[in-house]
């Protein structure tokens, strides 16, 4: 299989490897960093997530890009082209989304690998739009999402409908980004990171207990 590897200047965003595994799951058991989740997940719910991961990038050709430091941290966490499983007023859409560890807030990390995953999806995979979407209390994605041109119309604000009607992370918001707003905004940006977008192939991962 393969999927789109995307330089940035700082970042690499890549096909997952099997060394991803154990620092992912150290990620989604960080309270800080599933603050805005409906909670932390163990080892073998992130193994599953990152094999659902794999999926998803052969049924749609995009997804959870495994996000690297240049030269450095080999693995920092995911950004994400994904497209979501579940009804909403406004799907069938393709969702933005970010995970990094906490240890690597407050560098610009998150906004420098969301644009190169914009850029690939608008000019490499032709999308028309993207969304992103969050808890209303997440001001640091919220922050994000505006830092990348994204708009929000409090019409589109919604109800995640896999949170139960009496829970507090239910009300979220919605973001918007069209692909002329993106190339009337970040035009130069774009063409920097169109060289950079190449297919490579993916390894394939082996979760604990599977040996086929």
């Amino acid at each position: 299989m393969q999927c789109p590897r995307i330089t940035t200047p700082r970042l690499v965003l890549r096909p997952w490897r099997q060394a991803d595994l154990a620092p992912f799951a150290a990620l989604n058991a960080d309270p800080n960093v599933m603050e805005f989740f409906p909670g932390c997940l163990g080892a073998a719910e992130s193994d599953a997530l990152a094999l659902r991961i794999v999926e998803h990038f052969a049924a749609h050709g995009f997804g959870l890009w495994a996000v690297e430091v240049a030269g450095g941290t080999p693995f920092i966490g995911f950004v994400s082209l994904s497209v979501p499983r579940y009804e909403t007023p406004f799907t069938p859409c393709v969702e933005i989304g970010w995970r990094l560890a906490a240890s690597h807030w407050g560098r610009g990390y998150a906004s420098e690998a969301a644009r190169g995953a914009l850029a690939g999806g608008f000019d490499h995979l032709g999308l028309a739009e993207i969304v992103s979407f969050t808890t209303e209390a997440n001001a640091r994605s919220r922050r994000v999402m505006e830092r990348l041109g994204m708009r929000r119309d409090p019409a589109d604000d919604f109800d995640h409908p896999l949170l139960a009607a009496d829970h507090p992370l239910r009300r979220h918001v919605l973001y918007r980004l069209s692909k002329s707003a993106w190339k009337k905004r970040n035009r130069a940006a774009m063409a920097a990171l169109d060289q950079r977008i190449e297919l490579v192939d993916a390894p394939p991962l082996q979760l604990p207990g599977d040996h086929a």
